[in-house]
């Protein structure tokens, strides 16, 4: 696999990305396949495949940042904000299986609506990640995590069963 150098250490490429910019792209691909789903919605149509695909990415990529990033983070000392995203992933989390549970049986109102709250909720989660955590692990994992977050991204799927921390409580006190 080739390696770039990135802040003096040698890492390994995600396509030629930082940590940040690898995690930041995924969130893109991930809102870009909720819209699209979104679309076919409000014309009255519900794209299962699309949502599948989209939910899964976006449930794989809270197993990468749950089990992988978030713990390196915490060693950093970002434990508040690792406990705050953890939350958020949980909200996340329940509203993408409203979405997904209501199936075709929802009326489009209100799988829109909650469509809606997850884009929402995202925007915000996102952009928190992409200013506060992201940085940060540009520069606090060593090779051998990079090589596994790497694998991760370009290859990785969500454990059969995972679930992520907070999905099943509105208050955990992590």
């Amino acid at each position: 696999m080739p390696a770039v150098q990135h802040r003096g250490k040698e890492e390994h490429a995600m396509n030629g990305q930082s940590v940040a910019a690898a995690l930041e792209a995924e969130h893109h691909e991930i809102n870009a396949g909720l819209a699209a789903f979104d679309q076919q919605l409000a014309g009255g149509s519900w794209n299962a495949a699309l949502l599948h695909d989209a939910a899964t990415a976006l449930r794989r990529h809270i197993y990468i940042e749950e089990e992988f990033l978030f713990p390196a983070l915490r060693e950093l000392g970002m434990h508040a904000p690792v406990v705050v995203m953890l939350r958020e992933h949980g909200e996340i989390w329940r509203v993408l299986d409203t979405i997904e549970q209501g199936g075709e049986q929802v009326t489009s109102g209100s799988a829109r609506q909650a469509y809606v709250r997850l884009a929402s909720l995202l925007d915000a989660h996102n952009e928190k990640e992409e200013q506060i955590l992201y940085p940060a692990a540009d520069s606090v994992l060593d090779d051998a995590e990079l090589f596994r977050l790497n694998e991760l991204i370009t290859s990785g799927a969500l454990p059969a069963g995972w679930v992520c921390a907070h999905a099943s409580s509105t208050e955990s006190n992590d």
